[in-house]
C-alpha cells in the first residue's frame, strides 16, 4: 500500500525548517524524497537559498523512525497518503505554490465533479442557516462537491445539508487523524464517510488542533475549489483568511451581504467593499454563476423569431464542438483537446460568447448555450 517514497516523504517533511515549499524544491532538484534525504547534505551548496542550518536536520534517523510508525498508523486506520510530487493531490490544489506536499485522506474523493468551498463563522445566525438551506435546495440537481472545515456553525451546517441533499462533501481538518476536533462533530465525520465523502488533513498523527493549524488548513479549503462562498463572518474571522487565500489563488469569491449593524455580516460586507468578493444578490444567480444547474432544454423566447444561421470559422466550430460535448470543460483540458495554446483559445472563446454560443463559468470553465 505504501512505498519507500511515502516513508522518506514523511521523514523529510518532519525535518526542521523544511516546510512545503522547501520540500517541493528538494524533490524537484533530486527527483524523489529518498534521493533528497540521502544527497542533500552532500550537495546543498548547489541549492539556491539552502544553507547548512536549513539542511542540518535532514538524515536524522529519529525522523525516519517517526515515519515508519506513521505508516503503521495509516495502514491500521485505512488512511491514504497523497504526495504532491507524485501528482496525487486534487488538481486545483496542486496548482497552488504553497500546496501541502503530503495530504492524508480518509474516504473517497471524486476529482471529476465541480467543487465549491463554503465557510463562515462558528456563531452562525438564523440568516446564515437559512441561506445554506436554500442554497442546497436550489442546487440540488447540481452534480457537485461541497468543501468546508468541519468546525461548528457554518461548516457543520454545510456538511449536514450536503448529506441531506445527497451531495458529496469534503471536510478539511486542522489536526491529525488520531483525534477529531471539535469532538461534537465526531458522529458527523463518520456520517460524511458513510455517505461517500472524504476527510483530508495535511497534519500527521502527532499534530494536535493548535490554533495556527486552522489558518494553515484554510488554504486547502480555498485551494481545492474554483470558488469560495463566505456565508457569515465577523471582522478578523478565520473565514477572512480563506477568502484571502482564494483571492491569492485567483479563484472566485462570493460573500453573503447583511446589515452593517450585524456583527456576523461585517466581515462579508467588508470583503465586498474591498472588491475581494462578489456580493450574493440571489441564490438563483449564484447557482447559475457556479454552473451547477443547467436547463435540459432552451427556454422559449417571449417574442419568437426565425433563427439566423451563424457561420462559424474553423477554429470557432472546433472549439464550440468540444465545449458542447464536454460541459464545464476547463481551459487546460480544452487546450489538450485542441492542441492550441491557452492564449490562442481565449480570443475564440470571447468571439463565441459574443455570438451567444458559449458561456464562461467560474474557475475558467465553459459551457455551450
Amino acid at each position: 500500500m505504501y512505498s519507500e517514497e511515502h516513508l522518506y516523504s514523511i521523514a523529510l517533511r518532519e525535518c526542521n525548517l523544511i516546510g512545503d515549499i522547501n520540500f517541493y524544491k528538494l524533490v524537484r532538484t533530486f527527483g524523489s524524497a529518498k534521493n533528497a534525504w540521502e544527497n542533500t547534505k552532500k550537495e546543498y551548496k548547489k541549492l539556491d537559498g539552502f544553507g547548512s542550518k536549513m539542511i542540518s536536520d535532514i538524515g536524522n534517523p529519529a525522523h525516519l523512525k517517526f515515519a515508519e510508525n506513521e505508516l503503521k498508523f495509516c495502514e491500521a486506520n485505512h488512511i491514504k497518503i497523497n504526495l504532491r510530487h507524485l501528482h496525487d493531490l486534487p488538481k486545483l490544489l496542486n496548482e497552488c505554490d504553497d500546496a501541502p506536499v503530503i495530504l492524508y485522506q480518509k474516504g473517497n474523493y471524486d476529482g471529476s465533479k465541480q467543487k465549491v468551498s463554503m465557510v463562515g463563522t462558528r456563531n452562525m445566525t438564523s440568516y446564515g442557516k437559512q441561506f445554506i438551506e436554500e442554497f442546497f435546495q436550489e442546487s440540488s440537481s447540481g452534480n457537485f462537491i461541497s468543501v468546508s472545515g468541519l468546525a461548528l456553525g457554518v461548516d457543520k451546517e454545510v456538511h449536514e445539508q450536503s448529506i441531506l441533499h445527497q451531495v458529496s462533501t469534503v471536510a478539511v481538518l486542522a489536526h491529525g487523524f488520531h483525534t477529531l476536533y471539535p469532538s461534537k462533530n465526531k458522529k458527523l465525520s463518520e456520517k460524511i464517510l458513510e455517505e461517500g465523502g472524504v476527510l483530508f488533513t495535511e497534519f500527521n498523527s502527532s499534530r494536535k488542533p493548535d490554533r495556527e493549524n486552522f489558518i494553515q488548513r484554510n488554504r486547502i479549503v480555498a485551494g481545492i475549489s474554483p470558488a469560495t462562498i463566505v456565508v457569515e463572518t465577523a471582522f478578523g474571522g478565520g473565514s477572512i483568511s480563506t477568502a484571502t487565500y482564494a483571492n491569492l489563488y485567483n479563484r472566485e469569491v462570493y460573500a453573503l451581504p447583511g446589515k452593517i449593524t450585524d456583527k456576523q455580516s461585517q466581515g462579508c460586507n467588508h470583503l465586498i467593499f474591498q472588491n475581494k468578493a462578489s456580493a450574493i444578490s440571489t441564490i438563483k444567480d449564484l447557482v447559475e454563476n457556479l454552473g451547477f444547474n443547467h436547463p435540459k432544454g432552451r427556454t422559449g423566447e417571449l417574442f419568437p423569431h426565425s433563427e439566423i444561421s451563424i457561420q462559424l470559422t474553423e477554429n470557432q466550430s472546433e472549439i464550440f464542438r468540444i465545449i458542447d460535448e464536454n460541459p464545464q470543460i476547463s481551459l487546460d483540458d480544452l487546450a489538450d483537446k485542441t492542441a492550441l495554446a491557452s492564449h490562442k483559445i481565449l480570443p475564440v472563446i470571447l468571439e463565441l460568447e459574443l455570438l451567444g454560443k458559449v458561456k464562461s463559468l467560474s474557475g475558467r470553465q465553459f459551457l455551450a448555450t
